[in-house]
């Protein structure tokens, strides 16, 4: 992974599947994340959202065959081949300031949940692969 930032309601990913297919990436990290997040939602006895968030997720798995009695992402992802290295740098300079953009902070490195951080040089959350 070169880039990420996690957003309120969804995600950026910059990454690179050296072994197979991106798409089985996507659809492994979705399998393992949803069961993580699911967990740590619903088995969280301080979530005070808990039966409202496990409604939603019944709701949305209900009109959907593959996703069993709850589903926490969507099925849909709107992947972008990023083939050259100016197409990489904009696509990083978009999800590094999609907070900033969206009026969350105003220094993206600021951001938590962002590998902006990583490459500014502080601590991020998530380890990146430099490109």
């Amino acid at each position: 992974m070169y880039g990420y930032v996690i957003m309120t309601n969804h995600i950026h990913l910059v990454v690179q599947q050296k072994d197979g297919k991106l798409s089985d990436w996507v659809r492994d990290f979705k399998k393992f994340t949803s069961k993580k997040l699911l967990k740590m939602i619903l088995e969280n006895p301080q979530e005070s959202r808990k039966e409202w968030l496990e409604m939603i997720f019944k709701y949305h798995a209900k009109s959907n065959k593959r996703s069993g009695d709850l589903q926490f992402w969507t099925h849909e992802n709107h992947a972008i081949e990023l083939f050259r290295p100016d197409i990489i740098e904009s696509r990083m300079k978009y999800i590094h300031e999609n907070h900033v953009t969206a009026g969350i902070i105003e220094k993206e490195e600021d951001y938590m949940y962002s590998s902006a951080r990583n490459y500014s040089g502080l601590k991020g959350l998530i380890d990146v692969d430099y490109w």
